[in-house]
C-alpha cells in the first residue's frame, strides 16, 4: 500500500534522509513543527500508516504488512535508505522494517516502546469512539463529551478527535476506526519476528521520563533483537515525549542521527 506523506527538507542537505511513523490514532501531521526542525539538514518524511490520517484503509492492520507499507512507501518517494523514527505503535513498524529489510534502515530510533506485548487500553478507546452517534449537527465539544466515562483526559480525547471529519454532516471518522477496532489484539502483541533476524545498525530507545513502556525488564528482549541498542531518557516527557518535550526530542534525535 502507498502512504499518504507528509514531506520536509527536499533539497535540504545530503545527510541521510529520515522517515517518521506515528503512534495509534495518530497521523503524520502530529510531528508538526518537530518535522520542520528535523528538516533545516535533511529530507524529513512522515507517514500516514494504514487506516490512519489519509491513508487507505483496509483490513489487515499487521506489523509485517505495515513494515511492508512502508518499505513500498520509501521506494516510490524515492528514498532507498533513510534513519527511520517510529513512536509507539509506529515504533513497532519501524523495528519490524529494521528486522525485515536492514538494508534500508541505516540508523532506528524507537520512541517509548518495546518489542513486548502491552495491555489493550486502546480498545476501550476505540470501542468508545465507534459509540459516538455520528448524527447531524454533531460538533466537537459533543463528541468529546460522549468519550468522557472512557476518556476521562481532555487532552486524550482531543486526540482522538482528530481522526474526525467535522465538516461534513454529519461527522465522519477519517480513520479506519473499524479496521482498528479490529487489529487491536495484533497491535498491542509482539510483532512477528522473521526467523533468526536481529537489526545490527545504530538503535535508540528513547522513553519518556514519565513513562512505564520501555521498562529495565524489557532491555533483555531489545538487544536480543537490536544488540546495538542505546538507551536514554527524555526529561519531563511521558509517553508522547515529541509533544510534551520538543526541544529535548529533536535535541536526542539530532544527537543520534549525528553520532554517525
Amino acid at each position: 500500500m502507498r502512504l499518504n506523506m507528509v514531506e520536509f527538507g527536499a533539497g535540504a542537505g545530503d545527510a541521510v534522509p529520515l522517515v517518521l511513523l506515528h503512534g495509534l490514532f495518530g497521523m503524520a501531521a502530529n510531528f508538526g513543527q518537530v518535522q520542520k526542525r528535523l528538516a533545516a539538514r535533511r529530507r524529513v518524511l512522515a507517514f500516514d500508516l494504514r487506516n490512519h490520517g489519509h491513508s487507505p484503509h483496509a483490513s489487515a492492520m499487521d506489523y509485517p504488512t505495515m513494515a511492508e507499507d512502508v518499505a513500498e512507501s520509501m521506494a516510490a518517494a524515492g528514498v532507498g535508505q533513510a534513519a527511520v523514527l517510529g513512536h509507539s505503535m509506529g515504533g513497532k513498524v519501524a523495528m519490524s522494517l529494521a528486522l525485515a529489510h536492514p538494508g534500508r534502515v541505516a540508523r532506528l530510533l524507537v520512541a517509548d516502546i518495546a518489542p513486548v506485548p502491552y495491555r489493550p487500553t486502546f480498545g476501550a478507546y476505540a470501542e468508545a469512539m465507534r459509540r459516538i452517534p455520528l448524527r447531524p449537527g454533531l460538533n466537537r465539544r459533543e463528541a468529546s463529551a460522549a468519550l468522557e466515562s472512557a476518556v476521562p483526559e481532555a487532552g486524550v480525547r482531543a486526540f482522538l478527535l482528530q481522526g474526525m471529519r467535522f465538516d461534513t454532516d454529519p461527522p465522519q471518522w477519517r480513520i479506519g476506526l473499524d479496521e482498528i477496532a479490529g487489529a487491536i489484539p495484533s497491535i498491542v502483541d509482539v510483532a512477528p519476528v522473521p526467523p533468526g533476524a536481529r537489526y545490527e545498525g545504530p538503535t535508540l530507545f528513547l522513553r519518556g521520563e514519565r513513562s512505564d513502556y520501555v521498562r529495565a525488564r524489557d532491555h533483555e528482549a531489545i538487544r536480543a533483537l537490536f544488540p546495538n541498542a542505546a538507551f536514554e531518557t527524555l526529561p519531563g516527557a511521558g509517553h508522547w515525549l515529541h509533544a510534551e518535550n520538543p526541544d529535548g526530542f529533536v535535541a536526542a534525535v539530532e544527537r543520534f542521527l549525528d553520532a554517525g
